[in-house]
């Protein structure tokens, strides 16, 4: 609709609210005009996988906070992180929830449009999200001592990859000094965690504390105790980011959720994470959308911010990272593909 169309239609609706509004009550009156305030509803097709980091997508759609801005939130399913981010780009679906990775930084170099604008899941130090692991019997005891070991990780230029980078650059090595072995599955990984073909693995929860219940390996670092890593992000495509109104709708509802699942499931007390409200509500939801038993997501529930915000410093530091390393093809302004200031505005107008 053209805006002198909107123009026209807007004031023709505010003149039929006055003429309908007179011989009422100011209550009656005052109500006309809320309806005619109405949020425009709107669609929003959201690309995710099937993970515990998506909690917050899922417990807003379960829970009608989308519904109550108006945003009628639909879920694509994907098997794999790198093509969510393809399909926001091009618009085939509005909002994508995956990992933050050197494919999505050269996807952007090569000229593709996103934002990212919201928090998905980071490594925080106190939380358990991902963790480096040595076989259980492993005569090695720090990080110092890999080099010329083998690092088990998903892929190149993955999450994994850039965690066992950095891992390696606090400890005073460099990936150099070991040898990277993409086994391109968490199953893989694990598998030769445990057949000892590598010396070391990167790997998440609740995979970690199965791990380690099975006897087969040992937590030698949580990444999130060595840095801040935003490893996940939620990413708007162009059409929906230029519709302010409808974006701001959905990140307020994605911010209530947000706060929803902090507060259900990563509180704290005295140090140590307790169940809080509505924590066993939160397990389920995230156990019907993900198909795994309750007693498994129990075991790692990942860190996500409170308001949903974005840890923006860490977006440069990564891509300055992949850069040196040479992973990604040219350096990319972070400002053209970072932005808070839609979701600042969203928890402003949701209030404490």
């Amino acid at each position: 609709m053209k805006k002198s169309a909107r123009i026209l239609l807007g004031a023709a609706l505010a003149l039929s609210l006055t003429i309908v509004g007179c011989g009422k009550s100011e209550g009656d009156q005052a109500t006309g005009q809320q309806a005619g305030q109405a949020a425009e509803a709107v669609k929003v097709d959201i690309g995710m996988l099937k993970l515990t980091s998506s909690a917050p997508l899922f417990i807003g759609i379960e829970k009608g906070f989308f519904k109550e801005e108006n945003i009628d939130a639909q879920a694509k399913w994907f098997e794999a992180a790198q093509p969510i981010a393809v399909a926001t780009a091009a618009g085939s679906v509005d909002v994508g929830a995956t990992g933050i990775t050197a494919s999505l930084y050269n996807m952007v170099a090569g000229g593709q449009k996103l934002l990212i604008v919201a928090d998905k899941g980071r490594e925080q130090k106190g939380y358990s999200s991902s963790a480096l692991l040595f076989p259980s019997d492993s005569p090695l005891k720090s990080i110092e001592e890999l080099k010329g070991k083998k690092i088990g990780i998903t892929q190149t230029g993955s999450t994994y990859h850039y965690m066992a980078g950095r891992l390696l650059e606090n400890h005073g090595l460099t990936l150099s000094d070991v040898q990277l072995v993409p086994l391109n599955s968490i199953k893989g990984l694990m598998e030769a965690l445990k057949s000892k073909q590598v010396d070391a693995i990167l790997l998440n929860e609740p995979n970690i504390s199965t791990v380690v219940e099975e006897g087969y390996g040992k937590v030698i670092a949580q990444v999130g105790d060595e840095m801040d890593y935003q490893t996940s992000g939620i990413f708007f495509s162009p059409k929906l980011a230029e519709n302010k109104d409808a974006a701001e709708r959905f990140l307020k509802a994605y911010a209530k959720a947000t706060r929803y699942y902090y507060d259900a499931v990563l509180t704290q007390k005295d140090g140590k994470i307790v169940p809080g409200a509505n924590y066993d509500e939160v397990v389920g939801i995230i156990a019907k959308y993900t198909d795994q038993e309750p007693d498994m997501i129990k075991k790692g529930l990942p860190y996500i911010d409170r308001d949903g915000k974005l840890l923006e410093s860490d977006i440069k530091t990564q891509v300055d990272w992949y850069a040196k390393e040479k992973l990604i093809d040219k350096a990319i302004d972070t400002t053209e593909i970072v932005n808070t200031q839609l979701l600042e505005e969203a928890v402003q107008k949701l209030g404490k």
